[in-house]
């Protein structure tokens, strides 16, 4: 049986059983996608060198369950090495993606999406907004896309978001968060010049995350505020 090669990324690994590990990838053509590799002796090192996160590399995938065999691996020679806080939110979003999209799913615009992410880490300096539009990208995959007509359309000052309906206009009695219109505008044409809409654009998206992930935090996050603390 012939198995097609396609590209793909590590977004997290972790031991299996002897001389095996479990490895959770973000694929060219089946989305998420978890599979086995060998880790012992039968992997060369020039191929274990190819499973670092960030990088771009080949494979075939075979088996019939969810629980995939990884072979054949080869590097697309894109190495990119994430730093400083680069690495922190490269780390996040991997974990955004190990926790939130649903496995062999196909997400070919994702995928592009995810690349040219990690690209701008390792390029620039200005992380917020790179993260915000993943994070945007990612919720458009997942069919939790934000529509801001109502706010548009309206002349209402202050809103707040709740997640089966949308934007509503604030209630002073509830405990979510409170948007001002001018900040959401700002968001809906990618606009983030002002530093108050950074702000509120990671509250928003902090809420519609939490609200996806549950009671159970992101370990990304607990190392950005162990970092935060040490400086």
């Amino acid at each position: 049986m012939m198995f097609e090669t396609q590209q793909a990324y590590l977004l997290h690994s972790r031991p299996f059983k002897e001389h095996q590990l479990i490895i959770d990838l973000l694929t060219q053509r089946d989305g998420k996608v978890s599979a086995v590799i060998s880790s012992g002796h039968s992997l060369k090192a020039n191929k274990r060198g190819i499973l670092q996160p960030f990088s771009l590399f080949s494979l075939q995938l075979s088996g019939r369950h969810q629980l995939k065999k990884a072979s054949q691996l080869e590097s697309c020679h894109q190495h990119r090495v994430l730093v400083g806080n680069s690495l922190y939110s490269g780390l996040y979003i991997n974990e955004l993606l190990v926790r939130l999209l649903p496995e062999c799913v196909p997400c070919e615009l994702l995928f592009e999406q995810y690349g040219q992410a990690i690209e701008s880490l390792n390029k620039s300096d200005t992380i917020e907004p790179i993260l915000r539009t993943f994070e945007m990208q990612l919720l458009d995959e997942l069919g939790f896309s934000l529509n801001f007509t109502t706010v548009e359309e309206s002349s209402h000052q202050y809103w707040q978001f709740i997640a089966e309906q949308g934007f509503v206009e604030a209630n002073q009695g509830s405990q979510l968060p409170i948007y001002q219109r001018s900040d959401l505008l700002n968001i809906a044409q990618a606009n983030y010049q002002a530093q108050s809409v950074l702000t509120t654009h990671k509250v928003l998206m902090r809420q519609m995350i939490n609200h996806l992930l549950g009671h159970k935090p992101l370990k990304s996050r607990e190392l950005f505020m162990a970092r935060d603390k040490k400086q």
